[in-house]
């Protein structure tokens, strides 16, 4: 037989294998994707809302009216930026172990989760990666669905700065007791020590005041003297 038909008969019993694996945890994957992306009967939460706005806003400030370049800001901030991370890495949120097996599943469903975002229409054929040809069929439908989302978002009743406020309030309180502030000041220090000439000269040249430069400085300088005495 020849090698190419050989590579390519193998890959038909492969991807039928998949497809069989796939209707198993498809209902899954929809009703993970439509809990992402999907309103609901309610509203999307606060803060998304009000991101979403200011991306808006920078675009009209910017005279920007192409609505592909929203689309390409806000798939980039928080589709591709924070969910793909989550899919990708279940391990961030729960206490579990991922083996290569189950890493190599979640990037099939990860870059269908990305497809769903895209703006280009992609051809397959025959030689196309078996992980785009598992969902192409659903991507279509998918991408109505995640343009419907956005525009769900930006019909939604604006968020007032007061309002907003108050989520965040709200928010801290019921993580109130679980905030580990020594760990978030020594990776404070980490970024303040690593970066601190270019965030003295960004400071410099955005001419800001030269009180907010011998805050960072001072601030640098406790974060110093307690790195020798607790954090080494």
């Amino acid at each position: 037989m020849n090698p190419e038909r050989k590579k390519l008969k193998l890959k038909e019993v492969h991807l039928t294998k998949l497809l069989s694996t796939k209707v198993a945890v498809h209902s899954y994957v929809v009703n993970l994707f439509r809990g992402i992306w999907g309103v609901g009967p309610g509203k999307a939460p606060p803060a998304i809302k009000h991101f979403f706005d200011f991306l808006d806003g920078q675009a009209a400030r910017m005279k920007i009216a192409d609505p592909e370049v929203l689309h390409i800001w806000k798939t980039n901030s928080l589709p591709l930026r924070f969910w793909v991370n989550i899919l990708k890495n279940p391990q961030f949120v729960f206490d579990m172990d991922k083996s290569d097996h189950l890493d190599g599943c979640l990037s099939v469903i990860a870059q269908a989760f990305m497809d769903s975002f895209s703006l280009t229409d992609t051809k397959l054929g025959k030689h196309a990666p078996t992980n785009k040809l598992l969902y192409a069929k659903d991507i279509p439908q998918f991408k109505q669905e995640v343009k419907a989302y956005y525009n769900c978002v930006r019909e939604q009743q604006p968020i007032t700065t007061a309002e907003f406020k108050d989520f965040l309030l709200e928010e801290s309180r019921k993580h109130d007791n679980e905030f580990n502030e020594p760990a978030a000041l020594r990776e404070l220090y980490k970024f303040i020590h690593q970066y601190f000439t270019e965030i003295e000269q960004k400071l410099e040249h955005s001419g800001a005041p030269a009180e907010l430069k011998e805050q960072l400085k001072q601030v640098k300088n406790q974060f110093d003297g307690q790195k020798s005495c607790s954090w080494d």
